[in-house]
């Protein structure tokens, strides 16, 4: 896992809290829509049935609750910028539980609802700073609220990609949430200011090293939209094919990005 060495920007609180409530209302009416045909499924995500990654989306709320009911840890060790360095390691055991979990409640609308109860319950008895131990390490409880946007964005976009005609809304404080933390840990896993990325409007990093420009337009650009970018930071769309379709401009010599992408597994 690359050390965070950029500093996290700060993120508010209250909105946090907020979208991730939005976006996961968003995927459970989403779901109740949802046929058992359709729920049986293919994805872009292997063998991952739609019913199997629309658990996955209750399990990723659900570790609020359950790092919650674990004893406070004494200190904070890690930020919210080395969580995406860590998922990969989980990957198996992320995908044997989330089928469990989607074998075990054939009603997953009140398996979501049921999720969602605990949280809002959860949350409404703890501040921001109460310390989590994450599987990343000790982290604020309002830092790992961070990591679940992009969970529930991610999530989502996979489910409007695996549904045809379905439109799940992309609550605009989460996508936004999303893109800063995928951009800041593109910067943190390539420090530098040779290259700036831009991702309108939520984010412009810089990164990779080389000459630092400090006026004017910088000699190495990348720019592309949120959910490109989301999709190229998490393995869902490669750097090559988001150039040949035109998703994403590059200029500069240092603006190729296929050896850093993706961030996530």
């Amino acid at each position: 896992m690359p050390p965070a060495k950029k500093r996290a920007r700060t993120y508010d609180s209250v909105k946090i809290r907020a979208a991730v409530v939005a976006q996961f209302g968003y995927l459970r009416d989403a779901v109740r829509t949802l046929s058992p045909e359709q729920l049986d499924g293919p994805t872009r995500l292997g063998e991952w049935r739609v019913r199997d990654l629309v658990a996955h989306t209750g399990m990723a709320l659900g570790a609020v609750s359950r790092f919650l009911e674990r004893p406070e840890p004494p200190r904070q060790q890690v930020t919210v910028l080395d969580w995406p360095f860590a998922t990969a390691a989980d990957a198996a055991g992320i995908e044997d539980a989330s089928r469990r979990i989607a074998e075990d409640n054939p009603d997953l609308d009140a398996h979501l609802a049921a999720v969602e109860r605990r949280y809002t319950a959860d949350l409404a008895e703890h501040p921001g700073t109460r310390l989590l131990a994450t599987g990343t390490g000790p982290m604020p409880l309002s830092d790992y609220l961070v990591t679940r946007t992009v969970e529930l964005i991610v999530h989502t976009d996979d489910l409007n990609d695996a549904v045809p005609g379905l439109e799940v809304p992309y609550e605009r404080q989460a996508l936004a949430a999303c893109t800063r933390l995928l951009a800041d840990a593109l910067a943190a896993k390539a420090p530098g200011g040779s290259t700036e990325v831009r991702i309108p409007p939520y984010a412009v990093v810089q990164c990779i090293e080389g000459p630092r420009h400090t006026r004017g337009t910088p000699p190495n650009v990348v720019e592309t939209d949120p959910l490109t970018w989301v999709r190229l930071a998490t393995g869902r769309v490669t750097w090559a094919e988001a150039i040949d379709r035109a998703w994403v401009g590059a200029s500069g010599e240092r603006a190729d990005l296929s050896g850093l992408l993706p961030l996530m597994g």
